[in-house]
């Protein structure tokens, strides 16, 4: 259930057409933006569990893109959206200044920070009571739940994010390389019936499991970076792929598949 850049994008390019000048939207989920002054903020607050964490104690990154998942779930739930699930998840930037650790009491605040025609960006910021600070930003696809294809947000979704988006306008394209270089390391990847979802395809969450296992393969920080991963056609049962390879003192990493690129993931440091 992921679509390609042509299809997402189609009608939205910048460039001149006649004497109008069309607008560029930002590239989503690339920036932090600050907390709105107006608007919906949602917060929810839970404490770091031992399957949340690492053997030293840190909340792995597929971890915590699991609890964004879940505030991201339950701000949509208490809304009001008629179609609260009708939401896939195409690209995920954090910035992770300090990790939370085990029994860590962190707070969450999310809200819209902008949208565009089918697609809208979610912002999080997690806070711990043991000094933990994440600043995330996600950009969730709107499709038909009947034919699983993306479809213009609704009224009421204005009516409800429209506030704390102010308007940003923002894209849903990929920003990260879609295929591992020839000189990547790479072998068989084994999923996991657990890593399977409700949709019958490797969870959001479940696919920064890879990220996390190449920075520990190549000694790459899990502080003080910039993490990113971008999904591609999905990863449904089958044989996959795993590439990584170090570079720029963080890691990148590809799940690919027999139908493609399942997900992009990269780690820098901030």
């Amino acid at each position: 259930m992921w679509w390609g850049h042509t299809s997402i994008e189609s009608g939205t390019p910048a460039g001149t057409v006649g004497s109008y000048v069309r607008f560029m939207p930002e590239q989503g989920a690339a920036v932090i933006t600050p907390k709105p002054a107006v608007g919906r903020v949602y917060e929810a607050a839970r404490r770091i569990r031992l399957g949340d964490v690492d053997p030293t104690g840190r909340c792995r990154l597929d971890a915590a893109v699991r609890h964004l998942q879940d505030v991201a779930r339950d701000d949509s739930a208490d809304s009001g959206l008629a179609e609260p699930m009708s939401w896939v998840v195409r690209r995920v930037m954090l910035e992770v200044h300090q990790a939370p650790v085990f029994q860590e009491w962190i707070r969450l605040a999310t809200w819209c920070s902008g949208h565009g025609g089918r697609w809208a960006e979610r912002r999080t910021e997690i806070r711990g009571d043991g000094g933990a600070h994440i600043e995330a930003t996600t950009v969730w696809i709107f499709i038909d739940g009947a034919t699983g294809a993306p479809a213009p947000l609704h009224a009421d979704f204005f009516a409800i994010y429209g506030a704390s988006a102010a308007e940003r306008r923002v894209s849903a394209r990929h920003v990260l390389r879609g295929d591992p270089p020839d000189d990547a390391e790479s072998e068989p990847w084994a999923l996991r019936f657990t890593d399977l979802d409700l949709l019958g395809h490797v969870n959001n969450a479940a696919q920064w499991s890879p990220l996390e296992e190449a920075a520990a393969r190549v000694g790459a920080p899990t502080e003080r970076i910039r993490a990113e991963l971008e999904h591609g056609v999905g990863v449904e049962p089958g044989a996959v792929t795993f590439h990584w390879q170090g570079v720029g003192g963080g890691v990148d990493s590809w799940l690919c598949t027999e139908a493609g690129l399942g997900s992009a993931g990269r780690i820098r440091p901030l």
